[in-house]
């Protein structure tokens, strides 16, 4: 799953079949989606994307696409450091915590259950995310750098 989201909720998702990778090639082409769904659902706003160090968000073959797209500003993401990834340190944990114990039949019935979950999320539960982005942002830097806990 690659998912983007915003303090207004949820911009775009992309739910790969079992087995695919996310390689250099396909998050280009997430990427232009993404412009794309932007540029319907958030016309006139500054975007900034923050995505993690995978490979594939930074290889030189997606920093040029990003380039020729005229892609948003980027805000830097520091190795290794889940803790500050809000998809990593929010939303999959909330996801996972209601998919838990649940049996899906098959993919598609993953997928429809992960699409309802993200579209019954109120506007503020995806502001308290972005909320807890700037504390852990704040903390990072006040602790020099060291690792964030809750």
């Amino acid at each position: 799953m690659t998912v983007f989201w915003d303090c207004d909720g949820l911009v775009h998702i992309e739910l790969l079949k079992q087995g695919s990778t996310v390689n250099s090639d396909r998050y280009i082409e997430t990427l232009r989606k993404l412009r794309a769904r932007l540029t319907r659902v958030r016309p006139g706003k500054n975007v900034i994307l923050h995505h993690d160090n995978a490979r594939p968000h930074t290889s030189r073959q997606t920093q040029d696409a990003m380039k020729s797209l005229r892609f948003y500003e980027t805000l830097p993401h520091p190795s290794y450091s889940p803790d500050l990834a809000p998809s990593d340190f929010y939303l999959l944990p909330k996801l996972k915590e209601h998919i838990k114990g649940t049996h899906f039949e098959d993919d598609d019935a993953v997928q429809g259950d992960v699409r309802r979950w993200f579209r019954g999320k109120p506007h503020e539960f995806f502001a308290d995310g972005m909320r807890k982005l700037i504390w852990r942002w704040r903390a990072c830097v006040d602790k020099e750098g060291d690792y964030v806990e809750k």
